[in-house]
C-alpha cells in the first residue's frame, strides 16, 4: 500500500495538490480574515507542517534519484545556472513549494496587522508576493498617515 501511495505521489500530482490546496486558505484570509476559522488554519501551524512535509518529501525524492542536490546552490553564480536548476523537474518544484509557503505567510502577516479588508493586496501577494507587499505598504501610509519601519 505504500508503494502504491509513492507512486501516486509524482512530481506533477504535487505541484497540482499544493497549486489547489493552498487556494482555500487564500480565499479565507481574503473573505473572512479575522475569524476563528482563518486563525485555525491560516494563522497557526497546521499549513506550514503540510507544505513542508511535501518540500521534505520532494526533496527525499530528489536524493533518491541520483540528482546533484549540492548543485543548487550553483544558482547564486549566474542566470544561466540557475535556468539550469529550473530546468529539473524537482527543483523547480521546490522552490515553488517555497514561493507558495512565503507568499502565504506574507498574506497571512499582512491580514493580521492589518484591521481593515485589504483584499487587492492580498490578491497581489497571492500571484508577485514582493510587489502586493509594497503595494500593502502604500496603503497602510495612506491610512495611517505615518512611516514606522519597525511597524
Amino acid at each position: 500500500m505504500l508503494i502504491q501511495f509513492q507512486e501516486y505521489l509524482t512530481f506533477e500530482n504535487i505541484y497540482i495538490f499544493a497549486n489547489y490546496g493552498i487556494l482555500p486558505f487564500w480565499l479565507l484570509l481574503i473573505t473572512i480574515p479575522n475569524s476563528r476559522i482563518t486563525q485555525i488554519f491560516v494563522n497557526s501551524i497546521i499549513l506550514p507542517l503540510i507544505l513542508s512535509a511535501a518540500y521534505i518529501y520532494v526533496i527525499y525524492q530528489t536524493i533518491l534519484l541520483d540528482e546533484p542536490i549540492l548543485n543548487i546552490f550553483k544558482l547564486y553564480l549566474s542566470i544561466d545556472n540557475l535556468y539550469t536548476i529550473f530546468a529539473t523537474e524537482s527543483f523547480l518544484l521546490i522552490f515553488w513549494i517555497h514561493f507558495l509557503a512565503l507568499s502565504l505567510f506574507l498574506g497571512s502577516w499582512v491580514s493580521r496587522d492589518q484591521k481593515k479588508i485589504v483584499v487587492f493586496p492580498l490578491v497581489v501577494i497571492y500571484f508577485s508576493g514582493p510587489v502586493g507587499f509594497v503595494l500593502y505598504w502604500f496603503f497602510r501610509i495612506f491610512y495611517s498617515k505615518k512611516l514606522g519601519l519597525h511597524d
